[in-house]
């Protein structure tokens, strides 16, 4: 799944079902004999960014070869999701691959994935919130690639037009909302940003609340402080100083913030490559997302390094992730295609080496992770659909289906 679109593709488990005619189980309870051969070849598949992307993970894996002495092909996806379930139902999947949070609990929960956490030395190196999202039944299954996290990225330019300076930079949503006001005009819309959770939730955050409880096993949609955060976006909407992205002709926000259509967007750190690689010229910036009722809030994301449970290769499959996932490979990664990295240990270095990403490292320490509970993308899908329509709606309706439907994706997934 692309990062520029983050969970906005979510696909469910009945989808792929229906498409690639996979058991709800994925086979996962087939045991596979193990190569123990001190040659061993490795197949990856991963959901590639880019060609930038994609040459890393590659140089990375040839290197992990030259040392080894295992031989590893690096495949990239069309799409991640189906092609994982359909080896998965064919019994041939990748040895190595990544996962996305949004679809973890599924393959968790069907048995596709080694849980091989506990065999990494040095787990603790990675935050306990990130440990979180890939963790099942108290297991640590899969250790984070990389870290994303969203904050306020905003066209210089325009905001310079407007007579605005550093000190009108937002931090509360009054702030916010007046700021927004005064950037629309001319063509220009304040702040845009794509209709999905996976933005929108920042504010539910902020207001002080979230879909679930922190352990996952309880709804929390329908509170006042849901309501209160859909209703000051809802507030932004119709006063026209917030558009979604498809309502100025373009697919997500960099892009708005690009042509010059936004002065705003909420973005995450891929945001830097995507500037560079297609509006080089653009000047802008990324502050913090102001604060709401309840303080500073916004939303993590993150990838981990699944290893398939039927692969004959488990160990070797460990080594080679544990390599790709080290400290150093994910400062190169940092730098060949703008991912923060998932290692608390390497954070610092990054930092003082991106100093425009400061306000998505900070947002680390406030950020809510995503829902990770078995067949709960079809209700984040259906929020999504409800979120769309937002500017008409009743904010209390669409948490009250977010809630009902929560509430039997937990009793299933649990």
């Amino acid at each position: 799944m692309s990062n520029r679109t983050a969970a906005a593709a979510l696909a469910t488990c009945a989808v792929l079902l229906a498409t690639t005619g996979c058991s709800s189980s994925f086979g996962g309870d087939k045991k596979t004999d193990q190569d123990t051969s001190s040659h061993q070849h490795l197949r990856v598949l991963i959901a590639s960014s880019g060609d930038a992307e994609t040459k890393a993970v590659k140089d990375a894996a040839a290197a992990y070869a030259k040392e080894s002495g295992n031989t590893v092909t690096v495949d990239v996806a069309k799409d991640m999701n189906q092609q994982l379930a359909q080896s998965f139902a064919g019994h041939k999947p990748p040895d190595a691959f990544y996962v996305n949070s949004d679809q973890f609990a599924n393959y968790a929960k069907g048995g596709s994935l080694y849980a091989y956490g506990d065999k990494v030395k040095d787990a603790d190196d990675f935050s306990e919130q990130l440990r979180a999202s890939f963790t099942y039944d108290g297991k640590l299954v899969c250790l984070p690639k990389d870290t994303s996290t969203l904050a306020l990225a905003v066209n210089a330019g325009l905001w310079k037009k407007a007579g605005l300076t550093d000190k009108d930079s937002p931090t509360t949503w009054e702030q916010l909302k007046k700021v927004a006001g005064k950037l629309t005009g001319h063509g220009v819309t304040g702040l845009v940003t794509s209709s999905e959770y996976a933005r929108l939730g920042v504010f539910m955050k902020e207001a002080g609340g979230w879909i679930t409880d922190a352990e996952q096993t309880k709804m929390t949609a329908d509170s006042a402080q849901n309501a209160q955060a859909l209703s000051y976006v809802q507030s932004l909407l119709k006063s026209g100083s917030m558009k979604y992205a498809n309502q100025v002709d373009t697919n997500w926000g960099g892009e708005a913030l690009g042509k010059g259509k936004a002065a705003m967007t909420i973005e995450g750190n891929w945001l830097s490559g995507a500037m560079k690689a297609d509006y080089p010229d653009v000047d802008y910036k990324v502050v913090p997302l102001p604060a709401g009722p309840a303080g500073q809030g916004t939303l993590a994301f993150s990838q981990c390094w699944g290893v398939a449970n039927e692969s004959a290769h488990r160990a070797a499959a460990v080594d080679l992730v544990e390599y790709l996932n080290s400290r150093a490979q994910q400062l190169k990664n940092a730098d060949a295609f703008g991912v923060m990295p998932s290692r608390t240990s390497a954070l610092a270095d990054y930092t003082q080496q991106n100093p425009a990403a400061k306000a998505w490292v900070d947002g680390i320490a406030y950020a809510q992770g995503p829902v990770t509970v078995g067949g709960f993308d079809k209700v984040l899908g259906q929020f999504n659909t409800d979120l769309a329509g937002l500017a008409t709606a009743d904010p209390k309706k669409i948490l009250a289906d977010l809630q009902r439907n929560g509430e039997q994706a937990l009793a299933k997934g649990h």
